[in-house]
């Protein structure tokens, strides 16, 4: 009998790549946007993530009525299938005028433009039904620290969300950290920083954040850990659930495929906190290899999401009450073992 959850399971179409990396070229054929919703509808997952060109492409180009046309022509598609938006994000890293940052940049042309991309974003996120808006804040930071003046630059970032807040009464702003890449250095590379600025901004209570595995393991953090911290301000508001090897690039591996007890020890954060009661998602932000051929092209998305589900079996089944009779005699080295030895199956 399937296990009874709460879970509902979210990617974005960035997640089917081409297996492109900075070393090599595509590996598979480019598949239109259409076959991406309908690899999503025939998998089962509940939403997905835009980013803003994702749901308009082409956003530059076109004018707000245009955007507003197209954004819900998307909410209808999205409505006949089934499917709801999880979020929209502002690209704010592909556009010549975010070469220096998008809100931090030191040209106020180009802080002006991220701002306004950002509303455009706001608005078509509000078309789609969701007010969730999410900021992976990824040019902003600087190569050489004497470019940039730190505190200035999170004036700056205030600045902006406080653009964004004001623009929609509704809209939360859930912050992405990242410790590096594209910059070496972010400006709000954890959750700590993530939450620490909300509290300058006009409304603190729509300014929140969301975690991915990856970006914890790059900060030498523990997933689990930041999960904890956002949940006890009750600021987590999505989850990036994937898998990292060690401080290299940004992997986006499938979740559980590098640390298995890591993965099972973020799911029963995820549980303890009751993630997702109240309508979060999880969302697999995850990519497969660049040997996967087309015919196995969506198998680490399944994959993730079923290994998320056994995890979960694991965690419901986990003696507690053995654990917690460990914890009081401070028998670590046991506590340990019975850890093991459950991922273990014995």
């Amino acid at each position: 009998m399937a296990l009874k959850h709460h879970y509902q399971f979210c990617f974005g179409p960035w997640n089917i790549s081409e297996g492109q990396d900075p070393y090599g070229p595509t590996t598979r054929p480019p598949q239109s946007f259409d076959w991406k919703l309908s690899a999503l509808k025939k998998m089962g997952f509940d939403a997905m993530m835009f980013h803003d060109d994702d749901a308009v492409p082409d956003i530059d180009s076109k004018s707000v009525a245009q955007i507003r046309k197209e954004a819900k022509e998307l909410k209808k598609r999205l409505d006949g299938e089934g499917i709801a938006a999880e979020m929209v994000a502002p690209r704010l890293w592909f556009h010549p005028n975010t070469v220096d940052g998008g809100y931090t940049s030191n040209d106020k042309k180009h802080r002006q433009y991220a701002i306004d991309r950002s509303r455009r974003c706001i608005d078509i996120a509000k078309i789609l039904g969701t007010d969730l808006i999410v900021l992976w804040l990824a040019r902003e930071g600087t190569y050489i620290r004497e470019a940039k003046d730190g505190r200035r630059s999170v004036d700056l970032l205030v600045e902006a969300f406080d653009a964004m807040l004001a623009h929609d009464k509704r809209a939360r702003l859930a912050i992405e950290p990242k410790p590096n890449e594209p910059m070496d250095h972010a400006y709000i590379p954890t959750i700590g920083h993530a939450l620490a600025i909300a509290q300058h901004t006009r409304d603190p209570k729509r300014v929140g954040c969301l975690i991915e595995s990856a970006h914890a393991i790059l900060a030498g953090l523990d997933p689990s850990d930041e999960i904890d911290f956002a949940c006890s301000f009750d600021k987590l508001w999505s989850i990036h659930l994937n898998d990292q090897n060690g401080l290299k690039y940004d992997q986006d591996r499938p979740f559980g495929c590098t640390n298995l007890r890591s993965a099972f020890d973020q799911i029963r954060t995820l549980e303890r906190n009751q993630y997702g009661k109240n309508g979060e998602y999880v969302c697999f932000d995850v990519h497969p290899f660049r040997t996967t051929k087309v015919e196995h092209w969506t198998a680490h998305l399944e994959n993730s999401r079923r290994t998320f589900l056994l995890l979960l079996e694991k965690v419901r089944s986990f003696d507690e009450k053995a654990a917690r009779s460990l914890i009081a005699n401070r028998d670590y080295q046991a506590l340990d073992q019975l850890v093991i030895e459950h991922l273990m199956g014995n």
